[in-house]
């Protein structure tokens, strides 16, 4: 990663934390006293690298993981009420890696999939989400970046396995993974933790190999490309 792109990735990261939202590209420009279309650039080459996501026009930031800048289905915020942060998570394994990026405990809330009811909880880096919870995974790993919004967008949680299996069979029979919500949250933290460092260099392929391996996600489907 260059020097420009480090900037321009770290500015992005650092205003997703603290004020819950994307920056734009003028802002960014201002920040760094560019232009417009060196920032747009250097934004595409980040895309390109996966290190953030475009909106479809190109134009704006979508996400940088675990951060989103529109609803998908998560709201996190602070589980201390003096802290009004409010964040949207991309997807439950995102969501949980909010609370991993910034080392705090949030309250996390989405609804089931299968019967609608409310999901709330707490949870944060020491802090395990209750064990009923479990995590959809739509698509095997090696498939996740063909349409990683739409991907993250199905990573969805339900109240318990079986309201995920009859969902399941209900919209997708025979596809996807049900995942333990738990073995999701400990991956959340290895995976995400470092996202904020000023230290951060993006992960290898056989690093997060080894993090899915060590929460017990293995065989085919868990296989990076």
């Amino acid at each position: 990663m260059s020097t420009p792109q480090r900037r321009i990735r770290d500015l992005v990261y650092d205003i997703f934390a603290t004020q819950g939202r994307a920056p734009s590209i003028a802002e960014l420009a201002r920040l760094t006293q560019s232009t417009s279309e060196a920032v747009q650039r250097l934004l595409h080459e980040l895309a390109d690298a996966h290190a953030l996501v475009l909106a479809p026009d190109g134009d704006a930031v979508r996400m940088a993981h675990p951060f989103t800048a529109a609803p998908m289905a998560f709201v996190v915020t602070p589980a201390e009420g003096y802290d009004d942060r409010r964040w949207w998570g991309g997807c439950a394994w995102d969501s949980f890696g909010i609370s991993a990026a910034l080392h705090l405990d949030v309250r996390i809330d989405t609804a089931c999939p299968h019967c609608g009811t409310g999901i709330s909880f707490r949870s944060g880096p020491d802090t395990e989400p209750p064990a009923e919870l479990v995590v959809r995974f739509p698509r095997p790993a090696a498939q996740w970046w063909d349409d990683v919004v739409a991907t993250c967008t199905m990573i969805r949680m339900f109240c318990d396995r079986e309201h995920a299996e009859q969902w399941t069979a209900d919209h997708a029979p025979g596809s996807g993974y049900i995942a333990d919500g738990r073995a999701v949250w400990r991956l959340a933290g290895p995976w995400y933790g470092d996202r904020l460092h000023p230290d951060f260099e993006p992960h290898t392929r056989e690093h997060n190999q080894q993090l899915l391996d060590a929460c017990g996600l293995t065989g085919s489907f868990w296989q990076l490309p």
